[in-house]
């Protein structure tokens, strides 16, 4: 079992200063407390490290290696406050962040740049993947999700940014061609293109205006999960899709696409980050958290 180690801070103290006496001059610690300290570690290692008498204090030739043992745990917990310090100072290092394609396309590839001028000692590797992260057992400080269903794990920290809207949208091209959708039931008629890419079968879920959900079952003929890919498909006239707002702005701006069953939409997705428990967040991650809360929130 390993000794505790407070225990070498103190006989550390003690034979840095030549006694028990001056230790308890030069760091208010009691004497009785030091005396305690160094008599458990040298009953834990069953060593003899100080000789006492009333007259002189000297320490074993074993208590001197334990010493220079002890230095270095001094040292190197000092080491580690020190580079907290710094860290606090000026927020540096490296930030492993995971985040959605279309997300690292659009909202971080917009945003940042000014972060990157702002903190120029903060380097950050992005995982770009749709993937779901096991966030804790690969290392990642913060991953942004888009979820209808948020995670209720205790052991993450969760920031919401906004809801993200999503319609369904086509060219009026495609349109002129396949006919307009009247009702949801329609969507089981048309060519799909679908950002769901693990099974054929699939529903697209539907709420109108006061609340009434319609389900519909959908056969894609083309999965995939890149939204900008999707959205340029649907311009050129391939199929309906199911895309959030933000992705496909640019395209119903210029009136490449157009939206379908415009009192129709599914369910709204939450944007938001989670990242371990703020106990022991680097200044790093705490400034980046921060700067993503002040830019993706909307007021």
């Amino acid at each position: 079992m390993l000794t505790d180690l407070d225990d070498f801070y103190c006989f550390a103290l003690v034979v840095e200063h030549g006694g028990f006496s001056a230790a308890e001059r030069a760091t208010d610690i009691p004497k009785s407390k030091l005396s305690r300290r160094v008599y458990n570690l040298e009953e834990n290692l069953g060593v003899r490290l100080i000789q006492r008498s009333s007259r002189q204090f000297a320490v074993t030739e074993i208590g001197m290696n334990i010493y220079r043992y002890a230095q270095v745990m001094m040292n190197a917990a000092q080491s580690a406050h020190d580079l907290v310090d710094h860290l606090s100072e000026q927020p540096r290092g490296l930030i492993k962040v995971s985040v959605p394609v279309s997300i690292a396309q659009n909202e971080i590839a917009r945003i940042l740049p000014q972060f990157l001028k702002d903190y120029p000692e903060i380097k950050v590797q992005l995982f770009v993947s749709n993937r779901r992260v096991d966030i804790v057992n690969e290392g990642i400080d913060l991953a942004l999700r888009v979820r209808d269903n948020l995670d209720d794990d205790p052991n993450l920290v969760l920031r919401k940014f906004e809801h993200i809207e999503q319609h369904l949208f086509a060219s009026q091209a495609y349109l002129n061609e396949f006919g307009m959708l009247k009702k949801p039931e329609d969507l089981s008629e048309h060519r799909i293109l679908s950002m769901v890419d693990e099974h054929i079968d699939q529903q697209i879920i539907l709420h109108d205006e006061d609340g009434h959900q319609k389900k519909v079952k959908v056969n894609p003929i083309l999965m995939g999960s890149d939204l900008l890919m999707l959205a340029k498909l649907a311009s050129q006239n391939c199929g309906v899709v199911l895309l959030p707002d933000s992705v496909v702005e640019d395209y119903v701006t210029t009136g490449q696409l157009v939206r379908v069953l415009p009192n129709w939409k599914v369910p709204q997705g939450v944007f938001h980050a989670v990242y371990p428990s703020r106990r022991g967040l680097l200044p790093a991650v705490r400034v980046f958290i921060d700067y993503l809360v002040e830019h993706l929130t909307k007021r």
